[in-house]
């Protein structure tokens, strides 16, 4: 959770510019050697490294555009950029899949003798050793910047290792077993680049609908908030991710009814500070004091709770409160259910509300239920 110290845009920055400057290089001589010999699966190889190419200059936009401060129109700030960039860059592989399939299936029906050479032979594998060692440093610094971007390039240029590394073996395959096999490896490479868009795609897709954050951050965030003296549960926890780490989150932290407001508002404030200081976090709390030294509500929360996990011994219950009247008595209370649950609201609620009938009838339960996050 702690905040990342690199300057994300100036590095990432750099390395879109790297991978514009080899994609440049490795396109122009895969493209020429390709022509030259008529090789489709060395020509689409080059094509592929000129669409890499220009998904490095989306990087590069990216970064610069994602590190923007927040505005009037965009107060939560830019870094969902990253994301929408990401996934033009999956639409450009989706592009290119499809015009190397058509374009190898064309080699196919009209296959052609092939002949050996060192240039199309050095080319290949300098391309494959180029593109590895791109891969490893994307994606540590993917890891180090959190960056979806930098994660979808060095995708990418894995499968271009792979993908070049097929059509390097098609050629010494044609050249030395007589059968052509070019055509065939364009469609493998193809396939395999509209694979990897798919997963890039996929990925990019889930986060922006709101997928729920790793555990490990929901655990750290909820220790951390126990942690301080006073404070005696939290629930509710809400994360809302605005680009590659970065959030907003609301949780309501429980503390005794019985201290000062003053001191539990100073206790909240002070979680808050920290998150705001020291994680890539900013967090509200909403204070929510909770009766502990009433005899009478602690006995109806733990015989209410009782009655919960016999219905399912992972719901939970929050929020536990007593309104006594006259003649009736409201007993409130929030339910947390998974959502593998197969019970629907409706029924849990009648099941729970025939359990507390039968400590007393005079008893009205007020049942919220929500999911677990």
């Amino acid at each position: 959770m702690e905040k990342n110290d690199v300057n994300k845009t100036k590095i990432g920055g750099r390395i879109s510019i790297v991978g514009i400057l080899l994609n440049v290089l490795l396109a122009g001589c895969k493209i020429a050697i390709g022509s030259l010999f008529g090789l489709i699966s060395v020509v689409a190889d080059g094509l592929n490294n000129l669409t890499d190419c220009g998904s490095s200059v989306i990087s590069f936009i990216s970064f610069k555009l994602s590190s923007k401060p927040a505005d009037k129109e965009h107060p939560y700030g830019h870094g969902r950029i990253e994301y929408i960039c990401s996934l033009i860059i999956a639409f450009l592989m989706f592009f290119l899949a499809f015009d190397m399939i058509k374009e190898s299936i064309g080699k196919i029906l009209n296959s052609t003798d092939m002949v050996f050479s060192f240039w199309i032979v050095g080319i290949l594998a300098f391309s494959i050793v180029i593109k590895f060692i791109l891969f490893i440093f994307c994606k540590t610094f993917a890891v180090k910047l959190n960056s979806t971007v930098l994660s979808a390039t060095a995708t990418d240029s894995l499968m271009d290792c792979i993908a070049t590394s097929v059509t390097l073996l098609s050629y010494f395959v044609g050249v030395f077993a007589g059968f052509n096999a070019d055509g065939y490896a364009g469609v493998f490479v193809a396939l395999f680049i509209g694979l990897s868009a798919f997963n890039i795609t996929r990925e990019i897709t889930s986060t922006l609908i709101g997928k729920i954050p790793d555990e490990s951050l929901i655990s750290d965030i909820k220790n951390k908030i126990l942690s301080y003296d006073g404070v005696l549960a939290v629930h509710d926890l809400a994360v809302y991710n605005f680009g590659p780490n970065k959030y907003f989150a609301s949780v309501h932290i429980e503390v005794s009814a019985s201290v000062n407001v003053l001191i539990s508002h100073e206790i909240i404030d002070n979680i808050e500070r920290y998150f705001a200081e020291n994680t890539n976090i900013i967090l509200t709390g909403h204070l929510d004091p909770i009766e502990t030294d009433n005899p009478k509500v602690n006995q109806l929360r733990d015989a209410v709770e009782k009655i919960i996990l016999q219905i399912d011994n992972r719901f939970k219950i929050h929020d536990f409160r007593i309104v006594f009247g006259e003649h009736n008595t409201n007993v409130l209370f929030d339910v947390v259910i998974p959502y593998e649950t197969k019970l629907s609201n409706g029924e849990i609620k009648n099941l729970i509300e025939k359990g507390v009938k039968n400590i007393n009838s005079c008893y009205n339960d007020i049942i919220s239920i929500e999911h677990e996050l």
